[in-house]
């Protein structure tokens, strides 16, 4: 008695097509890891940006307030307050921060603080012999867990 070709094939296009199956399962599973990486990173830029902005807005605020002609301020004393803050990478509400001397105040999702930092007569765009107050405005903007921290140093004569 002879076994036909027919017989001897059954089950086999079964198992062939659980094999392909179980590839294009572990395709699927790879891209969706990877789709999933990309959207943490986009997800990561998006809140890079948005904290940018929010300390460039901050800081656009700070400048306006500086040059308004009633804004004074004293100057930083000490070599501790006269740089730049140290609580930027920290700080989470507004208010007055002892060891640097900043206020910080709240604008939007970010915060800004000014320092006076003295006196000179050779600032840029300023005319000559003329004496400027510089004045440091540090802007902090968070978004998500990220934090984006942006200075400026602003002239007024």
């Amino acid at each position: 008695m002879s076994i036909s070709p027919a017989r001897s094939q059954r089950g086999m296009a079964l198992l062939v097509s659980l094999v392909f199956l179980l590839l294009l399962t572990l395709i699927g599973i790879s891209s969706m890891q990877n789709a999933t990486l990309q959207e943490k990173m986009a997800s990561s830029v998006s809140l890079r940006n948005q904290s940018f902005q929010a300390a460039e807005a901050a800081l656009r605020v700070g400048e306006s307030a500086v040059q308004l002609d009633s804004y004074s301020l004293a100057v930083c004393n000490g070599i501790r307050q006269c740089e730049p803050p140290a609580e930027s990478s920290t700080v989470n509400a507004a208010g007055f921060n002892s060891n640097s001397g900043v206020i910080w105040i709240a604008s939007g999702n970010a915060f800004y603080g000014v320092q006076n930092i003295g006196t000179t007569v050779t600032a840029v765009n300023v005319p000559s012999a003329t004496s400027a107050t510089l004045y440091r405005i540090t802007a902090v903007g968070i978004a998500g867990n990220s934090r984006s921290v942006v200075e400026s140093i602003y002239a007024k004569y």
